[in-house]
């Protein structure tokens, strides 16, 4: 059995709603982002910039990549916890993932928003 302190007491009606939410988001992006590829098929940097220079499309962005951190976590957190028994190693496995899902963020945020 998973402890509260390893879950930080989340349900998994939780876990699976806010999966389908991300993904709904993930898809949005991604179709968004194909159609936009295949309508600008002279797509050059200039035309990518101005894309991304309205706020519409950053908060867009952060959006789809606060989704694809959350969706990742539900996803890494319920391999760990069905297929990783030793606790120590699981909640090694579970910080790194954590903190990588972290830096990606800011990461994220400084390329989105010129931090």
């Amino acid at each position: 059995m998973v402890t509260s302190i390893t879950s930080f007491g989340r349900s998994g009606l939780y876990d699976w709603m806010m999966q389908r939410v991300t993904a709904v988001v993930l898809a949005s992006y991604s179709i968004f982002m194909v159609a936009y590829v295949l309508l600008n098929p002279d797509l050059d940097y200039n035309t990518w910039k101005g894309l991304f220079e309205g706020t519409a499309m950053r908060i867009f962005s952060l959006l789809a990549l606060l989704s694809l951190v959350a969706h990742s976590w539900i996803g890494m957190w319920s391999i760990s916890t069905d297929y990783i028994k030793p606790t120590g190693i699981r909640f090694v496995f579970q910080s790194v993932c954590g903190l990588l899902a972290f830096i990606y963020v800011v990461w994220g945020v400084q390329i989105l928003w010129g931090v």
